[in-house]
């Protein structure tokens, strides 16, 4: 995990709150959860403060604030759109974000009771998010690109997890991916790191998708491979499915969920599990996703 840059406490906060928000001044504070990139703090019962605790995470925080508000309308699902905007103050050098508080736990710590409902759901909240980005959308240099484009990464991380895995049958399913045909359809908007510590449960069913920090636009695919990490096999099909019946014509044209999209989303599947676990040695539960995204691919 990559050493925080600044400190962020909970006093740090509140400062910016007097300076800035002070109608949020008063509200109790407290650290809610530490991320490779933000520190985020609960404000009260309602709120969050969303602190950069990296230069990089600054800098994509502003794709947020100027981009999950027009999104979030139109998502089956909440997210967290900004509520307000910070600005660099006390000491704390960048922009930081006040974003409702959305109920549940990770997935990845707490599944859903109903596989085939989260199919269903997630394929829905896909279909509507995937749509055609705005030009001077953000671009990711590793997110929504051609597979192909990760070759050198993923060559790497196979090197570093190599003993731990099937190297043939992970090299089948590869060449299998790159080989398909490529998106040609317009970017379309992205999560762009949707896995299943990102994705909120509350009371057994999908409550949320959380940190669009690499919110980005291009193949639909890289989104889509969410299926392998947190779905069974036998509801793969009820989540293209409702992918296909919910994404517009002008993504769906281009074969999103067809035979290609889908080789290509497997593929993605195999890319990311494989980089979780290589970059899991201080995260067992980053680990756990990766193994569970080789499992899925590989079985």
């Amino acid at each position: 995990m990559p050493a925080a840059e600044v400190d962020v406490s909970p006093e740090l906060v509140r400062r910016l709150l007097a300076a800035q928000h002070p109608d949020l001044a008063h509200l109790p504070i407290e650290v809610m959860a530490n991320g490779w990139d933000n520190v985020m703090c609960r404000v009260g019962g309602e709120l969050l403060a969303r602190m950069p605790r990296r230069e990089v995470a600054a800098r994509i925080l502003r794709h947020e604030q100027q981009w999950l508000p027009v999104l979030a309308p139109r998502l089956p699902l909440p997210i967290p759109a900004p509520v307000r905007a910070g600005q660099p103050g006390s000491g704390y050098p960048w922009p930081w974000s006040i974003v409702p508080f959305l109920p549940g736990r990770m997935a990845a710590v707490s599944p859903p009771a109903d596989p085939r409902d989260t199919a269903v759901t997630l394929g829905r909240f896909l279909g509507a998010l995937h749509t055609p980005a705005a030009p001077d959308a953000p671009v990711n240099a590793v997110r929504g690109i051609p597979l192909a484009d990760r070759s050198d990464s993923f060559a790497r991380n196979l090197r570093l997890v190599g003993e731990h895995v099937d190297r043939g049958a992970v090299m089948h399913v590869w060449e299998a991916a790159v080989a398909a045909p490529v998106w040609d359809g317009p970017p379309v908007w992205l999560h762009g790191d949707l896995y299943p510590a990102n994705i909120l449960v509350h009371r057994g069913r999908l409550s949320g998708v959380i940190d669009f920090g690499d919110i980005t636009s291009g193949d639909p695919a890289t989104d889509l491979s969410v299926g392998w990490a947190l779905l069974p096999g036998k509801h793969h099909d009820a989540f293209r499915n409702a992918y296909a019946s919910t994404v517009g014509e002008d993504t769906a044209g281009h074969d999103a969920a067809g035979a290609g999209g889908w080789a290509r989303a497997r593929g993605w599947a195999l890319a990311l599990g494989l980089m979780y676990l290589a970059f899991s040695a201080d995260n067992p539960l980053l680990a756990g996703i990766g193994q569970r995204n080789l499992d899925a691919v590989l079985g």
